[in-house]
């Protein structure tokens, strides 16, 4: 038989206070994750720390220099990517302020095209540095006082000589000859086709914010308006000579030019509010209106009722100057349906392709 070993009294006690410590030692583990718990619990999710990411952007530098001399102008630092070549001229200006943006010509290559505004600097880049070459195009105007300069005038210079100035023509001559019905009727056709253009700049005709060099407003100005000065002498001429079948002419040409006035203020208004399908743009097509049946023979309707209100204006009058004119016209006009045309046959090419430019089978 054994005995059972008693433990002595220290030992007991050593025993005991073990046991006790190990039991605080778990009661207060306990209520530590219990007061965790609860603090958790108040606060909500834990979550992590946002990590900052840093997005590296990177800035083109864009030299510019001179078309003749390839010596470098200035370069132009910091420029985002998003930033347009019209972004890239106004910060030209800022470094170079006697160059205006709208007379700043950049080009890729020396022999290349200019770069229109609307182009993104980073189609552009091949690196971090772009090489622009800088043309300086002279004194630039918009295009709307370009055309309100080149229309006002002929509307101006024409009614000068229809009230028979004395210092234009002989006064007694002038009083004494009696006015023929078309005099009066070639003033009205003639004001109004240009107060048409007039209106329509203003407010039909949408420009891009382009500009022109002033030397092409003098230039068209000095051929409009040198032209209505010729044409008009001689209609309110006092010795002016109607035409030769009379008034059956007269009519059927008055009421050919205003048709053809009609037709291209239609066909200018069309073109305006061109239709859009998503991000393309569509050509315009024939309407209801009969004026806008011409598209479906040229690509240019406006041009061809342009030259056709002259040709009307031509045979209402039967003078020389006008004919003159409405030949001219009729070059100019064919050369800028052409090469419309030519635009128009690469972006709606299967719309185009049996089209003529201006007039059917000849242009």
């Amino acid at each position: 038989m054994h005995r059972r070993h008693k433990p002595s009294a220290p030992e007991r006690k050593r025993d005991l206070a073990a046991h006790g410590g190990d039991l605080s030692m778990s009661h207060n583990d306990t209520r530590s994750f219990f007061n965790f718990s609860q603090l958790v619990l108040s606060a909500g999710h834990i979550k992590s720390p946002p990590v900052l990411k840093h997005s590296k952007i990177t800035y083109f530098e864009v030299e510019i220099l001179d078309v003749q001399s390839k010596k470098q102008i200035c370069i132009v630092d910091k420029i985002p990517p998003a930033s347009t070549i019209l972004d890239v001229k106004h910060k030209f200006h800022k470094a170079c302020p006697q160059w205006y943006p709208s007379r700043v010509g950049l080009q890729l290559e020396r022999n290349g095209p200019y770069l229109k505004d609307s182009v993104n600097i980073q189609s552009l880049a091949v690196s971090s540095i772009i090489t622009l070459y800088f043309t300086d195009l002279g004194q630039q105007v918009g295009w709307t006082t370009f055309f309100l300069t080149e229309y006002t005038g002929p509307l101006l210079i024409y009614l000068l000589f229809y009230i028979r100035l004395s210092t234009i023509y002989d006064q007694v001559e002038s009083t004494k000859n009696f006015r023929h019905p078309v005099v009066h009727l070639a003033c009205f056709c003639h004001c109004l086709h240009y107060i048409r253009h007039l209106l329509e700049t203003l407010f039909v005709h949408k420009f891009s914010g382009g500009h022109t060099p002033v030397k092409n407003m003098i230039k068209g100005c000095a051929f409009y308006w040198g032209f209505t000065s010729w044409i008009a002498y001689y209609i309110n001429h006092p010795h002016y000579t109607p035409p030769s079948f009379g008034h059956r002419q007269v009519s059927f040409a008055a009421l050919a030019f205003l048709m053809c006035e009609a037709g291209n203020h239609f066909i200018n208004v069309a073109l305006a509010h061109q239709n859009h399908s998503g991000l393309k743009s569509c050509f315009p097509s024939p309407s209801y209106n009969p004026f806008t049946w011409l598209f479906f023979l040229v690509s240019c309707p406006n041009y061809t009722y342009e030259v056709g209100s002259w040709i009307s204006f031509t045979v209402m009058t039967q003078t020389l100057p006008v004919g003159i004119f409405a030949f001219l016209m009729v070059i100019q006009m064919s050369l800028w349906a052409q090469k419309k045309h030519r635009l128009y046959l690469k972006r709606f090419y299967p719309e185009m392709r049996r089209k003529a430019a201006m007039i059917p089978i000849i242009f």
